[in-house]
């Protein structure tokens, strides 16, 4: 006589006690975190609680917006767009050879290599703004500030990125052409740029895209273009013409997003 086998009346988890125990820990670790750091901030609750009748004041006074003030912010909103292609192609320059410097696999020397990611390190970990700060210091206010600033900050954006491109590229070419009794540039026109083109030019157009945005705040701190005139209409609350300038840099950058999404699927096919 045989006997029927017992079924597992138990319930199947996912996790055993001792994971519970350290998800619902960690979890109350980061609340205890939050916690502390809201009251680190010592917020202001009366502001706070009058924050929605200072934007709708705000909002009132914004609109509508002054569209005869386009003929006066015309100028800077063209300026903007200069910084933001030459301070994009400032950085293609600087950073094509540093990537390589700082790609493992094609570096002259392990020196190199740490002085590249140096490098690069350096220009991504200071904000725009911060660099727009020393270069106007050291040129004055104006365009060319804006353009180093940008320029800098997008050698760590672009370097990064292509050195790392650089790492995962295939082997087999680079070492056909040196086989073949190329040389170092050989190597890199016909074995190395083949590989990264379509990375390389898709990374380019998209901080282009990315300076575009970030070349109209940098006039707040004197680095010439659009932010330049908002920041001047903010002081004299001229809030009409703050909408103007807002709705200006809001198109400039839906256009520059078209351009940027168009290029990157062309380069799709490249």
């Amino acid at each position: 006589m045989t006997t029927a086998p017992q079924q597992d009346s138990g319930m199947w988890n996912r996790f055993d006690k001792r994971d519970n125990i350290r998800r619902y820990g960690t979890a109350l670790v980061g609340l205890a975190i939050l916690i502390v750091s809201w009251r680190v901030m010592n917020v202001n609750y009366e502001y706070l609680l009058t924050a929605h009748y200072e934007i709708y004041d705000l909002l009132y006074r914004m609109v509508p917006p002054d569209l005869g003030y386009v003929n006066e912010i015309a100028s800077p909103l063209i300026e903007t767009i200069h910084m933001s292609i030459m301070g994009t192609a400032l950085s293609i320059i600087v950073s094509v050879p540093i990537a390589y410097l700082a790609a493992n696999n094609v570096s002259p020397h392990w020196t190199l290599v740490y002085f590249g990611k140096f490098i690069i390190s350096v220009t991504r970990s200071i904000s725009a703004i911060i660099w727009a700060l020393i270069f106007v210091v050291m040129f004055g206010p104006g365009a060319l500030a804006g353009i180093f600033a940008l320029a800098v900050r997008s050698i760590g954006f672009i370097g990064k990125l292509l050195s790392e491109a650089i790492e995962e590229i295939d082997p087999i070419p680079v070492e056909a052409v040196t086989a073949t009794g190329g040389n170092k540039i050989d190597v890199f026109v016909y074995g190395i740029v083949p590989q990264i083109k379509p990375a390389f030019i898709g990374m380019s157009t998209y901080r282009w895209d990315i300076n575009i945005r970030q070349a109209t705040v940098l006039g707040l701190v004197g680095a010439g273009g659009i932010g330049l005139v908002l920041d001047s209409a903010i002081t004299r609350l001229y809030w009409p013409g703050v909408t103007t300038i807002l709705l200006s840099i809001l198109l400039i950058v839906i256009f520059s997003e078209g351009i940027s999404a168009y290029l990157r699927k062309k380069i799709g096919g490249v």
